[in-house]
């Protein structure tokens, strides 16, 4: 069967926004495909027909926020190509330090170095968008705390998305690793993702909030929230208290603009804690280290 491709290139920065549209209202027949490296997105759908496709993507635009700023629809026939490798020019290997995040395809042929080790990513699979900047940023506060503290101790992905921080975690070193979300789908696509990198027994993943994910006094040396501002200030005693003597607290989702505010936020709850803060494009994150 002869398949037809529509993309569209979109703002970076409206990925996340896009993303909450394809889940939220369950639109089917579009992916979403980012490379940070080159700072670009697009949105992917695969149909039948070129006039289904136009169709489609003027249902998809009307639901799309104002900031997607959506470029104009390339069209392409795919003949007898497999359209699941239509996506694969988009995603590179890279690295952090000794962790690599390599694309599945690309596993029998990919080099590690002595003792470094990968994350094997299948966007297909439904690894979403793995390597924007809100990830990054606590990939690398993870890398460089394995390197600079070890690896003994729980984590705690809260929030986990699709699991790769908490599999970063696993893959790293760390023996104590779980995630939840308040998504059950989620959790679901993190166990799926486990079984892809041959971790589904080293990392626990269930279904939980901030409060009931948290919640029991386990607290942990690493704490990571890949979550939006507004949800991790309405939830400071909860992610702080969750942090260990010593430990270390990473935050991320938040968009540069708003990182003074969650600072600001969590400035009471943390007196005494060393605090940092980095920007990658338009997105920061905050490091929280407990005395």
């Amino acid at each position: 069967m002869n398949l037809f491709e529509l993309k569209v290139e979109v703002a970076p920065a409206s990925v996340d926004a896009i993303d909450d549209v394809l889940l939220e209202l369950g639109v089917d027949g579009w992916s979403l495909l980012q490379d940070v490296i080159i700072a670009r997105a697009w949105i992917v759908g695969i149909f039948t027909s070129a006039e289904l496709a136009r169709t489609e993507w003027t249902q998809l635009a009307a639901l799309l926020p104002p900031e997607a700023a959506a470029g104009t629809p390339m069209e392409r026939p795919l003949g007898d190509q497999d359209w699941r490798d239509s996506y694969k020019a988009h995603f590179k290997a890279w690295r952090c330090g000794r962790l690599h995040w390599v694309p599945v395809w690309e596993r029998a042929t990919h080099i590690l170095g002595p003792g470094e080790t990968a994350i094997w990513l299948d966007p297909g699979l439904a690894f979403g968008t793995g390597n924007h900047e809100t990830t990054r940023l606590c990939v690398e506060r993870l890398v460089a705390r394995a390197e600079s503290h070890g690896t003994a101790g729980r984590v705690i992905d809260a929030g986990c998305g699709s699991g790769i921080l908490a599999l970063s975690a696993s893959r790293l070193g760390w023996g104590d690793v779980e995630g939840f979300d308040n998504d059950a789908e989620a959790v679901r696509v993190s166990e799926e993702n486990a079984a892809l990198n041959e971790l589904a027994d080293a990392v626990r993943f269930f279904t939980g909030d901030l409060v009931g994910g948290l919640a029991g006094g386990k607290q942990a040396g690493v704490v990571l929230a890949n979550i939006q501002a507004d949800v991790l200030m309405r939830f400071v005693p909860e992610l702080t208290g969750a942090v260990a003597p010593g430990g270390l607290l990473v935050l991320s989702g938040i968009l540069a603009h708003e990182n003074e505010q969650v600072r600001a936020a969590f400035a009471p709850a943390t007196l005494g804690w060393q605090m940092e803060h980095r920007a990658m494009g338009e997105w920061s994150d905050i490091a929280l280290t407990r005395p």
